[in-house]
């Protein structure tokens, strides 16, 4: 029998139960990763095939990880007939899509070759389409009727989705012409590899009869951030042999606004009624003093099963509690509490976390960590090979490099305008479907120019032409590429493009200083080889480069920055959470929607990321569109109990004590030494 000695009395039962549906309420820091691990290995030590089980959950990091530490838990794997070990899938929704997407979406009128846009391409495409179906005196935000399009799309055709009636109604035009312009380009968004693969799923029942013969048993982590379509997706592959386990814990359903349905995991009884339920509520992370605050403030949301967080460490130092003047002040005095407890307690820096609701609350303390040199991790923030201008720059290349890359050569073939619609290209993709070619070679083929419309038929011969003229540089030895590519875009005149795409004249000058500060890069490495092999080395760099950049875990010894939504799943043995006001947690926002529940929850997981200190603040002004406005303690601040937390305001006033003045004069002695 498998070892799972290592467990406590609730964490055992929920490994060792493998049939049927079970529910793991997994509280906030009770080991709920080391508990599905040792229910991954017990499952093939009890004689479950690897390829049998199939493991869900929402990132990459966290299938990584569980990955690791299953292959610790099962040195000696079994094997196939070839000697490969067999492994369970261990991966997130959208990776488990693409891998069935892979196999049948030419039944949807896809090539197998798809794309995948990446959040700025597809809010490229929802502008581009918004300028097309509203007229000039039309104010939509494309952000958030994208954010609605996203919604619209997974609640299915039978979810509810919030808004007004204007607003849906132009997300719903919105929603049919940005689907067109992304099979056009033979691209899917996220939400399109949820809804594509439920598509397939009930239009050809035989792909679902394959998938659920694979995955006898289905387990889903962070359940409680699961939406409609995710819940849809896993009934189906489950509801026949229904050994389907799911953890989560509503208390930390924080992603409302992004379509969780914490119904899901509330009501998880209505399709599964056999359902055993298994709470895991000792905490391994918190002292007692922040398990209790966080406890009596969760208790106040009416919706939620019971658990109860406990500790079997002490009860640790109160919250402290702050109240500056501004957000300057607020910034400079944890800086320096930061600074004090690294140099005075020999506290290191990545053990320290400052959080925050909104990423505007950033610029304060980034200056203020800046102006006394302590490095800092923001964590979020957009990529640099995220960009549009920096998207279409190496799609370029890679056209250059291989006409025959279909995603590159759709994204832009109409980059800047040239007469080649989303329409004809969707017409060319289909062309190339239909002749077994690339779409490039669809495009040089004569038989299927003649089928369009003389003016389509120009440009895409221009567009041809285009492309030849200045890949044949690549074959001349003496061209430096910097000036190939600066000459190529100033051809196209890409800097009208973004100019027209970019109302701020001074953010499409920043996008055009991106564009040229890589370009300059293009020549540094391998000058002595060929342009066109130093073109595909560069190309090569890059992207291992934004892979890297997209992966960034580790900072090093840096204070982390972090937004509340972010935060969870992580932990950190300092956190400073600041600006816990009215307006901000709970948001302004929803006391109009409806959702002070789910920012109680926010608090609540922004309470149980520290592990021994927690400091929380908020300011009696802040800086808004250029003036001090006004601020009020958060609400929430009075659901944490009086005898938990410290005035540090007060304290301040007050004389430090005898002993802890030694203790802090022996620690500065220590670090002088």
């Amino acid at each position: 029998m498998a070892d799972l000695s290592g467990l406590n009395p609730e964490q055992r039962e929920a490994a060792a139960t493998l049939d049927g549906p079970v529910l793991i309420l997994a509280g906030a820091g009770t080991g709920k990763t080391r508990t599905l691990t040792h229910r991954v290995a017990y499952m093939v030590k009890k004689g479950i095939s690897p390829e049998r089980i199939l493991a869900v959950t929402f990132t990459n990091k966290a299938a990584r990880e569980m990955q690791q530490r299953v292959a610790k838990q099962l040195p000696k794997p079994p094997k196939r007939e070839d000697g490969k070990p067999l492994k369970p899938t261990i991966c997130t929704f959208h990776s488990l899509c693409v891998r069935i997407l892979r196999r049948h979406i030419t039944r949807l009128g896809y090539k197998r070759n798809f794309v995948i846009y990446s959040e700025s391409e597809q809010l490229g495409v929802v502008k581009k389409v918004l300028s097309a179906i509203t007229g000039k005196d039309v104010k939509a935000d494309p952000r958030e009727l994208h954010a609605l399009v996203s919604r619209l799309k997974n609640a299915g055709p039978n979810g509810n989705v919030f808004g007004d009636e204007d607003s849906l109604a132009l997300a719903e035009r919105l929603r049919r012409r940005y689907d067109s312009a992304l099979h056009a380009a033979n691209a899917v968004d996220f939400d399109d590899l949820l809804v594509l693969t439920l598509k397939l799923f009930h239009e050809h029942p035989e792909a679902l009869e394959e998938c659920r013969a694979r995955y006898q048993y289905v387990m889903v982590d962070e359940y409680q951030d699961t939406n409609a379509a995710q819940f849809e997706l896993m009934r189906l592959v489950a509801s026949e042999h229904r050994n389907v386990c799911v953890v989560g814990d509503d208390d930390q359903s924080i992603y409302g606004w992004r379509g969780a349905e914490i119904s899901n995991l509330l009501d998880l009884e209505k399709y599964f009624p056999e359902v055993k339920v298994i709470k895991l509520e000792q905490n391994y992370r918190s002292t007692k003093s922040i398990l209790d605050a966080a406890n009596a403030v969760i208790r106040n949301n009416p919706r939620r099963r019971a658990k109860q967080l406990w500790s079997a460490k002490s009860q640790g130092d109160p919250i402290r509690l702050f109240t500056f003047r501004d957000e300057n002040e607020e910034a400079e005095t944890v800086v320096s509490e930061i600074e004090f407890n690294r140099q005075a307690r020999r506290i290191p820096w990545n053990e320290q976390a400052i959080l925050f609701r909104t990423n505007i609350q950033a610029r304060p303390l980034e200056t203020a960590l800046r102006k006394e040199g302590v490095r800092y991790h923001l964590i979020g923030g957009q990529s640099f090979f995220d960009r549009k201008e920096i998207r279409d720059f190496l799609a370029y290349l890679k056209t250059f490099i291989n006409p025959h890359d279909d995603a590159s050569l759709l994204r832009i073939a109409n980059v800047p305008a040239r007469g080649l619609s989303d329409v004809t290209r969707e017409r060319l993709l289909a062309a190339s479907a239909e002749h077994g070619c690339s779409v490039w070679a669809a495009m040089k083929k004569a038989e299927v120019r003649v089928e369009f419309q003389p003016r389509a038929r120009q440009a895409i011969e221009a567009f041809v032409e285009l492309i030849e003229d200045f890949s044949r540089h690549l074959d001349n030895e003496s061209t430096e590429l910097a000036r190939w590519a600066s000459v190529f875009f100033s051809d196209i005149d890409y800097d009208q493009e973004l100019r027209k795409t970019e109302k701020n004249p001074e953010n499409a000058e920043n996008r055009m200083r991106n564009l040229r500060d890589l370009m300059a890069t293009l020549d540094e490495p391998g000058l002595e080889r060929p342009p066109r092999e130093r073109l595909g080395r560069f190309l090569d760099d890059i992207t291992l480069d934004a892979d890297r950049e997209n992966d960034k875990e580790d900072a090093g010894d840096a204070v982390t920055l972090i937004t509340t939504h972010s935060c969870k799943g992580l932990e950190f043995p300092h956190v400073f959470l600041v600006g816990v006001e009215e307006g901000l947690l709970p948001h302004s926002r929803s006391a109009v929607e409806g959702t002070l529940d789910e920012e109680r929850r926010l608090f609540y997981v922004a309470i149980t990321r520290a592990m021994q200190m927690l400091a929380i603040s908020h300011c009696g002004s802040r800086l808004k569109y250029g003036q001090q406005v006004p601020c009020h303690p958060s609400s929430f601040l009075k659901e944490l109990p009086e005898d938990l937390c410290e005035d540090m305001t007060a304290a301040s006033r007050e004389p430090v004590g005898q002993e802890e003045g030694k203790a802090m004069f022996a620690a500065m002695r220590e670090l002088l030494d």
